[in-house]
């Protein structure tokens, strides 16, 4: 079965986080998890963002639980001498991000929401998505790691893996492993229009994914891109059975978010991406200034129709009642 309306339905939490009709239900916490024990670093380009160790980035999301916030996004962070041109480290169930899924299910359950990026550029010592062959990524060799990946983090726990690589026909491939391998509630969010954009920069400092060479502009969308292709990247991406959508940068694609909206029926989540919330956090150091310009961003993301929105910001929101 490639559609399982029921995985968006599985838990009291996903049912919070997708069908609330509230702002504050609706908001992902994203996670940079790194190995070591007792680190909790600061991301210079991104203030209040730290990367964190399984033992800190427990204790961190246990607050924020205890805050009311429990839908979490983990991205794990490679170690430079542990990356290769095959990313094989990113599969490894004793990774941190794969540790954190397993100790933070053990202790909260369906209470908690995970998802988990998926993607092969912060675990490749050339830093691209995909698999090279002749210097160019190969979208075919690509999507068995892909899957590996996948289905390490489902065995790990997470509620859903988010494909966040672009290549052709991963979601198909994930969706399809998902089955044969009985993990029949475990969701797919995949990043279906992901533009190739400049607000990405301090997301990849922080994640040490940025590329050694060349860019990312032959597997994400052009920044001209009309809605022909994001709805059709969409469409795609919900036949082969995704049960999230995502559009990426939110702030700069509302006019997309809505056409997209308008076009599957699955939920529509839009991801605040690193440089738009470093702006906000330049320009907005009082947290009064910083509370108004949040509300009317995420006011504007509800509008456009996205019913999820994975933002930096959401902490803040949730804790200081933003959103009450």
């Amino acid at each position: 079965m490639r559609k399982r309306p029921r995985i968006n339905r599985w838990t009291q939490s996903r049912r919070d986080l997708i069908f609330s009709s509230g702002i504050k239900s609706s908001l992902v916490q994203p996670h940079f998890v790194v190995s070591g024990k007792g680190i909790d670093e600061e991301i210079e380009s991104m203030p209040g963002v730290n990367r964190q160790s399984v033992d800190v980035l427990i204790e961190t999301i246990g607050k924020d639980m205890e805050n009311g916030m429990s839908s979490h996004m983990l991205f794990g962070v490679v170690d430079s001498h542990e990356k290769d041109p095959m990313a094989t480290k990113a599969s490894d169930m004793e990774m941190p991000l794969q540790r954190a899924v397993l100790q933070l299910k053990e202790k909260y359950g369906d209470k908690i929401v995970l998802m988990t990026d998926v993607c092969l550029c912060t675990a490749t010592d050339h830093g691209h998505c995909g698999i090279l062959h002749d210097h160019e990524i190969d979208n075919d060799l690509t999507i068995p790691e892909l899957v590996r990946i996948s289905l390490s983090h489902a065995e790990a726990g997470a509620d859903y893996i988010s494909a966040s690589d672009m290549m052709d026909g991963r979601v198909k491939a994930i969706r399809k492993a998902f089955e044969n391998e009985g993990y029949t509630n475990t969701g797919i969010l995949s990043y279906s229009v992901k533009y190739a954009s400049s607000f990405y920069g301090p997301f990849r400092h922080a994640a040490s994914s940025s590329p050694t060479h060349g860019d990312r502009k032959s597997h994400q969308m052009d920044i001209r891109s009309g809605y022909p292709e994001a709805t059709f990247e969409a469409m795609m991406d919900q036949k082969e059975g995704a049960d999230i959508i995502m559009v990426n940068p939110a702030m700069t694609y509302l006019d997309v978010v809505r056409k997209v909206a308008d076009s599957v029926s699955k939920p529509v989540a839009v991801y605040n991406v690193s440089g738009e919330y470093s702006m906000v956090m330049s320009a907005a150091k009082e947290p009064s200034k910083r509370k108004a310009m949040v509300q009317e961003i995420f006011y504007s993301f509800a509008r456009a129709g996205a019913d999820i929105i994975v933002s930096y910001h959401a902490r803040e929101a949730i804790s200081e009642k933003w959103f009450e």
